[in-house]
């Protein structure tokens, strides 16, 4: 679990996030959400320790992260795998190689121990035999699965996830969406998910954080928010055509 409590972040003069409570919980996909501009990419930047805060404390599992020494602070990056919104894979590299880049850093584990751990990612992932490959020959949804299977390579605690169905069309943001579901609840992550994607937020919100300027504005579940009638996510999630269909069915 993730305890915030009363967190602050400034860049200059300009205040970005403006005491922020928020829990995000064990096997749980928590989602983040807002406007851009809202704060909701400083925030998730903060929770990896990205940013340093100004103001507040950021716990896991009851360790704050603000006291934590060089030793301890790498350590807990160990335990936290990342899922970039353009992927952030190596181009110069085999997918194996993409997959194994944080177990040759940080484990100590033999070639072909991080073989193995490689190829049981990209087989979790449904990507068994694309290892020999390169990013460029592979699709973009399959792109991203590949940045999911390097963010588990290490058997993360915490999972995160910046807008990972950006660029995808939407059946393959469906099956993104589900993998990431799949794979929270299977390893016992505690998963964040940035996202502006609104079927995201009723498929998989199972809590959901809504920044609206650099506040928490809501929160609740992908089933609440279906019948909200707080006037500070209304405007916001019900823009979006797919809630306009759901709400008008359910009328």
């Amino acid at each position: 679990m993730i305890a915030v409590k009363q967190i602050h972040k400034s860049f200059g003069e300009h205040q970005v996030l403006k005491g922020i409570d928020a829990t995000f919980y064990h096997g749980k996909t928590n989602l983040i959400i807002g406007q851009s501009g809202s704060g909701k990419t400083v925030f998730l930047k903060s929770l990896v320790g990205l940013h340093e805060i100004d103001q507040g404390e950021i716990e896991y599992n009851g360790q704050a992260l603000g006291s934590l020494n060089t030793k301890e602070r790498k350590s807990l990056r160990t335990e936290m795998g990342m899922v970039f919104q353009g992927n952030a894979l190596f181009d110069s590299l085999t997918i194996e190689e993409n997959v194994t880049f944080a177990l040759s850093m940080f484990s100590g584990m033999s070639v072909s121990e991080k073989r193995d751990r490689a190829q049981f990612c990209l087989e979790r992932v449904n990507l068994p035999n694309v290892g020999s490959k390169f990013p460029s020959e592979l699709s973009g949804g399959m792109q991203k699965r590949v940045a999911i299977a390097r963010a588990i390579s290490m058997n993360p605690k915490y999972l995160f996830c910046d807008e990972p169905n950006s660029g995808l069309d939407p059946k393959t943001a469906i099956v993104i969406d589900k993998l990431l579901q799949e794979i929270t609840e299977e390893f016992g992550m505690t998963t964040v998910i940035n996202t502006h994607d609104m079927n995201s937020v009723i498929e998989i919100g199972d809590h959901i954080i809504f920044i609206k300027e650099g506040k928490k504005a809501w929160q609740g579940t992908g089933e609440d928010i279906l019948d909200t009638e707080s006037p500070e996510i209304v405007d916001f999630v019900y823009s979006s055509e797919l809630f306009k269909r759901i709400r008008r069915n359910k009328a």
